[in-house]
């Protein structure tokens, strides 16, 4: 069994993972930002991605890093700059200078298309540093990621329960469940395959399209969507009228709308982790339902 020190582990991604760390056996060391309740087979460790000495007390015996914690909104790009730049570049010192040599990087899709949106510039950039360490690194690019747990596509959910799916002009996107998707972060931290830089995704070849996907929500809460897809200066001016009203804590922002109305967010299936590391186990409309189920047991649908 391994020790695994992790960061974002109080987020979606990084709580879900934990729980199969901690299941698998596996010795869990996490950063936090707030104090968290003693649980067997985790260590917390009090501090954020600028705190050096944090980092390094993280990292110290670790067998393996596994980096989530990022910026996925931010009010400006020195935000998404600070968050995933300079946040990775600390993680990188502190895993080398405690004598780690594997680290997982979780990246995004959108790190393919640095020129569309600030998030997926600062992305790239901070896989670049990863890929320039001489750490024995893996880097995991997901698509959109679901899951029990997940608060960021719970507004499509309560649309969708109304019978309403709101789209982005077209394109089509890949998915993951949040399972799946720590299941293959584990795989790359106990295993092998480091070096090397993967798309992961359900396996359905393709993807999905927008449309599909919504009404795949609308199976899940019991209800059959009318879709309605929105032209993009609608959706910028929705960004605005956000911005305005919730100001830095918008959900819809200029940024994610370039990256909303971009036509292709499907995985290249040669990039797939090989089979014999790792393959998704969870079927999109079961992990929906699933979703759904979750919301429904919180109050939140």
């Amino acid at each position: 069994m391994a020790t695994l020190a992790i960061t974002g582990g109080t987020g979606f991604v990084g709580s879900r993972l934990i729980a199969l760390a901690t299941a698998a056996g596996h010795q869990v060391r996490a950063l936090t930002r707030r104090e968290q309740a003693a649980r067997a087979h985790i260590d917390w460790i009090a501090g954020d991605l600028g705190n050096l000495a944090a980092l390094a007390q993280l990292c110290e015996g670790a067998d393996a890093v596994i980096h989530v914690a990022g910026v996925v909104n931010a009010p400006d790009r020195a935000g998404f700059a600070e968050g995933n730049i300079e946040g990775t570049r600390n993680m990188l010192a502190a895993t080398e200078g405690a004598g780690v040599q594997r680290f997982v990087h979780v990246s995004s899709l959108a790190a393919r298309e640095p020129g569309m949106s600030d998030y997926g510039w600062s992305k790239a950039e901070a896989e670049q540093l990863a890929a320039d360490s001489l750490l024995d690194t893996a880097i995991v690019r997901p698509p959109a990621i679901y899951g029990p747990g997940d608060m960021e596509m719970l507004e499509l959910f309560k649309l969708a329960r109304k019978g309403i799916a709101l789209l982005p002009p077209g394109g089509r996107l890949s998915v993951i469940e949040v399972g799946d998707l720590g299941r293959l972060l584990l795989a790359l931290a106990t295993g092998g395959n480091g070096g090397r830089s993967y798309d992961c995704d359900d396996g359905r070849e393709n993807g999905w399209s927008h449309k599909e996907f919504a009404q795949a929500i609308g199976t899940a809460t019991g209800k059959r969507v009318a879709a309605l897809a929105l032209p993009r200066p609608l959706m910028m001016a929705g960004a605005h009228l956000d911005r305005l009203v919730r100001g830095p804590g918008a959900k819809l922002t200029p940024d994610r709308v370039a990256y909303f109305c971009h036509e292709d967010w499907v995985i290249d299936p040669a990039r797939r982790p090989p089979a014999d590391l790792w393959a998704p186990t969870v079927e999109t409309q079961a992990g929906l339902a699933a979703t759904a189920a979750w919301y429904r047991e919180q109050g939140l649908l």
